[in-house]
């Protein structure tokens, strides 16, 4: 597996976004599958894996602890707060976006109990809080690092403006947002600021959310609970319209010699040594197949010709519902 920086961190070229095991797409695998496909990554050469305290309301990161603390030393554990389970007096969990200092110091002992661990390598603000200035947020995440329980920071869903309020307060080593073929809002201001500054870019969804893998054909099929379903994109119209994009990026795949999802992997890793995909899995031979996108090599026409197949002007619908869109940081995108 070939390695990129995430700051004072060598990593594998892809990481393993660990949400689905717990989290998002329906009902989660059962935690012996989890366990699997873990195992599975740390075989394959993955050193970066991604979760946060809002996954399965805590339980993903449970897992993930259990699981990777035998193997601290050879890993790179990421984690997120700012957005967790909380309960109401109604005792039901619900999400909820908290960027305040005290919330992040919550967050945090409560991710550094469940992952089992003294310390996380990189520690994302998982959204911005409108209601707090992010000076406010990353200087309870730089306290964090001073007291040793983070090595490095990071910030999700952020734009251009906000990461360089960000910066000014503490380096920023990485910033992770969506990012694939379909979804190419980093493009605009984002990647280059990350590069301005220093900071690596982590990709998640770079499969965006199964589309890219060909696999996913019929949107009626998810699950009543699943994430996708109130995205515009996986609209039955839209996403029969999204369909008629795939069969000549399949076969642009076939020309390259690998599957769909490698295709897409691999045009991320062309963008530059500073992008890491972090893509999600719940089988062993999708992981698989995902991790050998890094050995794949394509020339410049081929990188070309699938942004120009699949981009922001050919796909149908926006990335999230009025609401969601509300909660992610898009202005300076």
């Amino acid at each position: 597996m070939p390695s990129r920086k995430i700051g004072p961190f060598e990593v594998s070229a892809i990481g393993l976004g660990c949400m689905n095991l717990s989290h998002a797409y329906g009902v989660p695998p059962s935690p012996a599958q989890g366990e699997q496909v873990l195992h599975a990554a740390l075989e394959a050469g993955v050193t970066l894996f991604d979760t946060a305290a809002l996954y399965g309301f805590g339980a993903n990161e449970e897992l993930v602890g259990r699981v990777l603390k035998p193997h601290r030393s050879r890993i790179t554990l990421c984690s997120k707060g700012g957005m967790a389970g909380v309960k109401g007096e109604d005792g039901v969990m619900r999400r909820v976006i908290d960027g305040r200092p005290e919330a992040l110091r919550r967050n945090c002992e409560d991710s550094l109990r469940r992952l089992g661990t003294d310390v996380i390598d990189l520690y994302y603000l998982h959204r911005w809080d409108r209601q707090v200035p992010v000076e406010e947020s990353v200087g309870a995440l730089s306290r964090l690092v001073e007291q040793g329980k983070v090595q490095a920071i990071g910030l999700s869903e952020v734009s251009a403006a906000t990461l360089r309020r960000a910066h000014a307060v503490h380096p920023v080593a990485a910033v992770q947002t969506e990012y694939s073929l379909w979804t190419r809002n980093p493009e605009i201001a984002v990647l280059a600021a990350c590069r301005e500054l220093g900071a690596a870019f982590v990709a998640f969804s770079p499969l965006a959310r199964a589309f890219l893998t060909g696999t996913l054909t019929d949107v009626g099929a998810l699950d009543a609970k699943d994430i996708r379903r109130p995205m515009p994109r996986f609209a039955p119209d839209n996403y029969a319209r999204n369909l008629a994009l795939l069969p000549p990026f399949q076969a642009l795949a076939a020309e390259a010699g690998c599957t769909p999802a490698q295709l897409a992997l691999a045009w991320l890793l062309h963008q530059g040594e500073d992008i890491v995909p972090i893509p999600g899995t719940t089988q062993v031979a999708h992981l698989q197949e995902d991790l050998d996108a890094a050995q794949v090599r394509l020339s410049a026409d081929v990188v070309a010709r699938a942004g120009a197949l699949i981009n922001q002007d050919t796909v149908t619908g926006p990335r999230y519902a009025a609401q969601a869109t509300q909660e992610v940081d898009t202005e300076a995108f």
